[in-house]
Formats: C-alpha cells, sequence, structure tokens
C-alpha cells in the first residue's frame, strides 16, 4: 500500500510545485499600494506657459531617489533639474529649466511606497500645442524582469519557510511533544529556517534592484545595499535576520536538551519554550506586518497586529498540517491518536483566527462590495477565500478520520525476544569463527530493518490512519496553491486604493477636457468631481453636465458614479451656482431623479456671462453628506 502511495505523493508535489511556478510567473509586476491621484499640470493638459515646476500627488507616502521623477521633451532629453522634493504631505515635485519650448512633455515616475512596494509609470502634458514625441510611456513599469520574479519566489520561499518553522515547532511543542526525538521532524523544522533566512537573504540582496534599476547586475551593489539598509523595508529584513538567530536557540534547545529530558522534568521547560517560540515567532509575523500593506493606509495601529495574528494562525495551521504529513508518511515512529486529536483542536482555533482577522483585513483592503470583482486585488482575494473554503472542507474529512482513529503500537516487548535469539545466535557463531562481532552487528541491522518494515505495515493497515494520510495529503496540496496566491496578493494594489486611483483619474481627465471646453467660451460643459462623505459606501463621483453653458436657459445633467465607474443612487442631491465675482448667488437648484445615478433640471437660467463655481452637495446617508465644487466659464 505504502509503495502505490509514494509515486502519487511525488506526482502530486510536482504538480503543486509546477501550479505555483506558474502563478508567480504570471503574476507580473508588482502593483503597489501607492497610486497617483493628481499632478500638475494635469494629464493631457495643455498650457499657455511651461510651469516652473511638475508635481505629482500620490495616495500614500512615498521614498525618492534621485532619478524618482524625470520630465523629457519631445526628443527625449531630460529638462528637470535637481532632486526630487516634498511639496507637502503626499505630494512631490521636480524643478524645470526656464524657457522650454511647446510641444509635448512627458513625465515619468518610479518611487516606493510606504507599505514598500515599487510603483512607476508615466503622463504626457504639452506647452502651447501638442506634438509628436519621440518618448514611449507604455513600458514604465516597476518590479518586473528577471530581478522581479525572483524577488517574487523569495517572498513565497520566505513565507513557505515562516509557515513551516512557526507551526512545526509549534506541533512538536503543543501536541507532540515525542516528535522532538523524530529525525524527519527535526529536519522538516531546521529545513523551515534555512528556507526562511536563506529567502530574507535574497530579498535583502535584491531589494535595491528591485525598486530600482531592474538590472541583475545590481543585486551586488553595495551602495544600493547600504540604501535599502536605511528603508523601513530594509530594516524589516534585518531585523527578521537578527530574530531568526534567536529562532536558532530555539530549535537547539527543542531538538536538544528538551528531546533528552524525562515527561515530569519537560513541564517548565515546555512553559518557558512556549513563552519564548511564541515572542519569537510574533517578532518575525510583525517584521512582515510593520513594512508592508497593514503598517499604512486606514486604521494602521489596529491593522498591524491582526495582520500579526492572521500569520501566526496560518503557520500554526498549515505548518502544522505539513508537520502532521511528515509524521503520518516518514516518521517511523507512529503518531499517537491523542497527538491528532490536540492538533485538531489547535487547528479548528487556527481558522476560527483566521476568519475573524481576514474579514477585517478584506474590508480594510476592498472598502466596497463592488471592489470585490472589479479589481485585481478582490478577484485574487476570491480565490483564496475559496481555496481556504475548500481547505477547511477538507480539514472537515480529516476531524472524521481522527475521531475513527486506531493507534497502532508496535511494542518493544515483542521484538525483544527476537533480537535476544539473533544476538544469542550471532554470539555463537562467532565463538567458532573470526568476524563474529561484525556478523553480529550486521544480523542487528537487518533484524531492526525487519522490525520497522513490520511496524510500517501494521500502522498502515489501520484504514482510518491511511484515510487521514490522504485527506492530509489534499489539504497540504491545497495549502501549496494557497500560499501562492497570498503571495501575489501580498504584492498586488488593494482594491480600495485602485479604486481611489480610478476615480482621480477620471476627475483629472474630466476636468483637463472642461477646462479645455470652458476656455473655449462654446458648447457644453462637463464637471467631474470626487466624493468622500466619509460614510459607508461614500465614495464616488458626480458628473455635471450644463448645455449649452450660455447666458439663459440652460439643461443641466447631473450623474452620480462609484469610483469603477458604475451609477448608483444617493438619498438627495443639491447644486448651487455662484458668481463669485459679481456677488451673484448662490442659485440653488434642486434636479430631479430621472433613473439609477441620473438627475436632470431643465430652464436652468444664468443671468451673466463669467466664471461661475458649480457646487454639488451628495447626501449618501442620512448624517453623511459632503459638497464639492469646481469653476465653469459660461457664456
Amino acid at each position: 500500500m505504502t509503495q502505490t502511495i509514494a509515486p502519487r505523493v511525488r506526482t502530486l508535489v510536482l504538480l503543486l510545485l509546477a501550479t505555483c511556478g506558474l502563478l508567480l510567473t504570471t503574476a507580473g509586476p508588482a502593483s503597489a499600494h501607492a497610486a497617483l491621484t493628481g499632478s500638475d499640470p494635469q494629464q493631457g493638459v495643455v498650457v499657455d506657459k511651461a510651469p516652473d515646476q511638475v508635481s505629482l500627488t500620490f495616495s500614500e507616502k512615498v521614498a525618492l531617489s534621485n532619478g524618482s521623477l524625470r520630465v523629457l521633451d519631445p526628443k527625449g532629453k531630460a529638462v528637470q533639474q535637481g532632486k526630487p522634493f516634498e511639496v507637502g504631505g503626499t505630494t512631490y515635485g521636480v524643478k524645470l529649466h526656464s524657457g522650454l519650448p511647446d510641444g509635448t512633455y512627458t513625465v515619468t515616475y518610479q518611487v516606493v511606497s510606504a507599505d514598500s512596494h515599487p510603483v512607476a509609470g508615466a503622463y504626457t502634458f504639452s506647452v502651447g500645442a501638442p506634438s509628436t514625441t519621440s518618448v514611449s510611456v507604455s513600458g514604465e513599469t516597476a518590479g518586473g524582469g528577471v530581478v522581479g520574479w525572483l524577488y517574487g519566489f523569495g517572498r513565497y520561499m520566505s513565507y513557505a519557510g515562516f509557515i513551516v518553522l512557526v507551526g512545526g515547532a509549534a506541533f512538536v511543542l503543543g501536541c507532540w511533544q515525542r516528535g522532538a526525538g523524530v529525525k524527519p521532524m527535526q529536519r522538516l523544522v531546521v529545513g523551515g529556517w534555512l528556507t526562511l533566512t536563506s529567502a530574507t537573504l535574497l530579498l535583502l540582496l535584491l531589494r535595491g534592484s528591485y525598486t530600482g534599476s531592474g538590472k541583475v547586475g545590481d543585486v551586488f551593489d553595495l551602495d544600493l545595499l547600504g540604501n535599502v539598509l536605511q528603508t523601513k523595508a530594509g530594516a524589516a529584513l534585518v531585523s527578521r535576520l537578527l530574530l531568526l538567530a534567536a529562532a536558532a536557540l530555539f530549535i537547539s534547545v527543542l531538538f536538544g536538551a528538551y528531546d533528552k529530558r524525562e515527561d515530569e522534568e519537560k513541564r517548565d521547560l515546555t512553559f518557558g519554550l512556549a513563552i519564548g517560540g511564541t515572542v519569537v515567532a510574533a517578532g518575525l509575523a510583525a517584521s512582515w506586518a510593520m513594512a508592508e500593506h497593514a503598517s499604512v493606509g486606514l486604521q494602521a495601529g489596529i491593522a498591524m497586529p491582526v495582520d500579526v495574528v492572521h500569520l501566526l494562525a496560518v503557520a500554526t495551521w498549515l505548518g502544522g498540517l505539513t508537520a502532521l504529513l511528515v509524521a503520518l508518511y516518514r516518521s517511523d515512529a507512529p503518531i499517537e491518536s491523542a497527538a491528532v486529536r490536540r492538533f485538531s483542536q489547535v487547528a479548528f482555533g487556527s481558522v476560527v483566527a483566521l476568519v475573524a482577522t481576514g474579514v477585517y483585513q478584506s474590508w480594510r483592503q476592498l472598502g466596497s462590495w463592488s471592489a470585490f470583482t472589479e479589481t485585481r486585488y478582490g478577484q485574487l482575494l476570491l480565490v483564496k477565500i475559496g481555496l481556504v473554503a475548500l481547505l477547511v472542507g477538507i480539514a472537515f474529512i480529516s476531524r472524521r478520520w481522527t475521531a475513527q482513529l486506531a493507534d497502532t503500537v508496535v511494542r518493544q516487548n515483542k521484538r525483544a525476544p527476537q533480537k535476544e535469539r539473533v544476538a544469542a545466535s550471532a554470539s555463537g557463531s562467532g565463538k567458532s569463527k573470526g568476524g563474529g562481532s561484525k556478523r553480529a552487528a550486521q544480523l542487528a541491522r537487518q533484524q531492526a530493518a525487519m522490525d520497522t518494515a513490520r511496524q510500517k505495515r501494521t500502522r498502515d493497515a489501520d484504514p482510518h490512519r491511511f484515510g487521514l494520510r490522504r485527506s492530509v495529503l489534499a489539504e497540504a496540496g491545497v495549502a501549496v496553491v494557497l500560499l501562492a496566491v497570498t503571495t501575489v496578493l501580498t504584492q498586488t494594489e488593494p482594491g480600495r486604493t485602485e479604486e481611489d486611483a480610478k476615480a482621480a483619474k477620471a476627475a483629472s481627465s474630466s476636468s483637463s477636457s472642461s477646462s479645455s471646453s470652458s476656455s473655449a467660451g462654446s458648447g457644453a460643459v462637463t464637471l467631474d468631481m470626487s466624493f468622500d462623505t466619509g460614510g459607508a459606501d461614500g465614495k464616488g463621483v458626480v458628473t455635471v453636465d450644463v448645455d449649452p453653458a450660455r447666458v439663459g436657459g440652460n439643461e443641466m445633467h447631473v450623474y452620480v458614479q462609484r469610483p469603477n465607474g458604475r451609477a448608483f443612487d444617493i438619498p438627495e442631491v443639491k447644486v448651487a451656482l455662484t458668481l463669485e465675482a459679481k456677488k451673484i448667488g448662490p442659485l440653488a437648484i434642486t434636479p430631479d431623479h430621472i433613473t439609477t445615478g441620473h438627475w436632470s433640471a431643465s430652464g436652468v437660467q444664468i443671468p451673466m456671462a463669467g466664471d461661475w463655481k458649480i457646487a454639488v452637495t451628495v447626501r449618501t446617508s442620512d448624517i453623511d453628506q459632503t459638497t464639492v465644487s469646481k469653476n465653469a466659464q459660461i457664456g
């Protein structure tokens, strides 16, 4: 029976590794948490006079280097001067040379967001009139290429090493203390430590190139490494290495002095190891939480400890599952049903913690139900939720097998008479001829191998244990794919940020087009304004159309859309027109609701030409409302 299982195990492992490789390879460049939400000059705008500087506004703080912001003329020549600087808040700028000629200019940026991910992009604006340009903006990506793939692989291996290290050690200490003396279990936990340590060193070396040039040759650049050590991400990686040194001491005690103690002597040492191991494991988890998505954005002070609990729950569950798989397939010493039942209880608690923290993280990173299906982060999260549900379903089957599991332990005293007879036979033959001691040792080894094989056959003959082995193997297979999806998810821009960026981009584009139409002095005016009332489902874009935007009667249409562009209704929309230069207004307008996300008012009288302020008040609940405004040239 065991012989037929082994090829299946190897085949399944190869298929899972291929699947994970495909996921990591097709993940593409890392999408950052930071997103460009505004710029001056705006994208696509045509200005009469060349600006003194270009400024970019992001959704969060970013880190700059000397070449983070560049402005290129139509021939591709850099026209910025000096280093990029912080204008204020989340806005950053760079000075331009004076006397720039007319034409189309390209702004490129490559920065590092506060959650450690690189982000790059480009856009154009024109001075005087648009022109042809030799600069291509389609290739502006960050975190791609060979270095990006290696960095993604390093992240996957670091997560895998952390899970095996923490979960394997917790399994031994809390569920199967006899496992401290089992060689395969020792190799598993030490392998997790080596994997996490190697992956952390790899990430530290790759970090400078990953967030900068993307060149393989820059991996061993000591200047870049020095710059990385001064960043939040670099400090987190160094802290992880220091904590791994403490983890090495923990492992040496767990598989050394602890294994040699008697059961009664283990109690105090178990408590000490549990406290120390929990502190080290929490510190390792915090090295991710303090440098990535949880460290920035909404409720960061709550999100970081929640993320630590989430990572520990994942490690305890999936790492313990890996340890159980090794105990069932590789260990010569049969694992007791009591140990399996203890792990089943621990796994259940881990799943509860995982679901609770996962719900909070999903709300924090998505912000709306529509983001589940309309953002890449949401789509990946749906895949992760499906895999977790599948894993829980298989775990339920495993719990049923555990409840029926019967211990099959081969007693040592049954084998003792055989060993004594073999030893006696070997001793007798040794008296009659030379080399008897070697022959005795050989016979003893053969007998030990036969005893081990007999013990395995007896153990594997238990149908409940065989069923448990198969279900745990299936759990481990799903867990490997789940880990790959999670790795890609941590490198993907959260849905909340993606929707905010779409709304800002739409507003910027519309503002640019409306400015052009307003300056022409004729035709309809269209204004897009982003709003956030602060309540649930309170973000969106309101669009106001005024036609023909002249003195006298006008048609006005108001459209309300979510950040993803989908129309939706709100309780109230009001519009007010003010000509501040002549102290006229505000002229209140209450449009009629026409259909979902659409309000209209006819015969809107505008008494005088000028630069009118159009203010829109939107109310998304009984208490949540806000007013946004823009100016438009009427007449």
